[in-house]
Formats: structure tokens, C-alpha cells, sequence
């Protein structure tokens, strides 16, 4: 499995608000992690939409995380984000080959599947953040 762009990009802002006691915004991500502004507003649409951030308009205003590290999954935000996870089309359903009804390989990617599931359901948000001295030295100065 590789996970689109747009998914490291959601991954990667959650990590940077995690690492935040103030708001954010979508530019200082970008600016972070070296990436486009443009392709980091559209996943902080996504992200909102799903319940992780939250944006706040006006003076003082950005984006922030609307759930504690704690409580945000990394394997939610990558189904959220990529939707269908499957190795193979026919793990996801019944009738996609000539062999399908007697093909024991289906059966061994949607274990492997499920251990995959369950192993990133199983590490939070708050496993993966880096503290805020080692993003400092990335940080550009104001």
C-alpha cells in the first residue's frame, strides 16, 4: 500500500498542531515542510469536515486540532482520507475474477489487510508527533 500525497499532507499537519499551543495556519505548515499552500488548505478542508481541526476566522483566528493527540488514530485519518484500502479489488468484493470462488490469495491479502487496519488504529497522533525542539531547527524565524 501507498498512501496518496493528500494523506501525508493530513498526516503531517496533524503533526505540526499537535505540536502547537496556539493556532496555526495553512502557511506555516507549507512553509514547514516545504510544500504548496494550495495542496495544505485542501486537506485542512478535508480534515475539518472529518472532525480533527477546527478553523477559527478573524484576528487570532487559524487552525487548530479539535480532538487531544490522544484521541486521533492515524488508521481513521488514513481511511478518512483514502477511502478503500484494499491490495487487490477482489478483497473488497465477491465477484471480480475468473477464479474468485476457489482463489485462496483473497483470503491472505484481506488478512494482511486486517493486520494492517488494526496495527494503525492501534498508534495515535500523539505517537508519532515530534516534540517542538525538533521541528525548531526546520522553523523559519519571524
Amino acid at each position: 500500500m501507498q498512501l496518496t500525497i493528500q494523506t501525508d499532507y493530513a498526516l503531517r499537519t496533524l503533526m505540526y498542531l499537535a505540536t502547537r499551543q496556539q493556532r496555526a495556519k495553512a502557511a506555516d505548515v507549507a512553509t514547514l515542510f516545504g510544500i504548496s499552500v494550495h495542496h495544505v488548505a485542501k486537506v485542512v478542508n478535508l480534515l475539518g469536515r472529518f472532525g480533527y481541526i477546527r478553523s477559527v476566522r478573524g484576528i487570532g483566528g487559524g487552525i487548530e486540532l479539535a480532538m487531544t493527540p490522544e484521541q486521533i488514530r492515524i488508521g481513521d485519518v488514513i481511511e478518512h482520507i483514502e477511502g478503500n484500502l484494499h491490495l487487490l479489488s477482489c478483497v473488497g468484493s465477491d465477484e471480480s475474477c475468473r477464479i474468485h470462488s476457489f482463489c485462496k490469495l483473497k483470503g491472505v491479502l484481506a488478512e494482511a489487510e486486517r493486520i494492517q487496519k488494526e496495527y494503525l488504529k492501534s498508534v495515535t497522533l500523539k505517537d508519532v508527533v515530534p516534540t517542538r525542539k525538533q521541528l525548531k531547527p526546520f522553523e523559519p524565524s519571524t
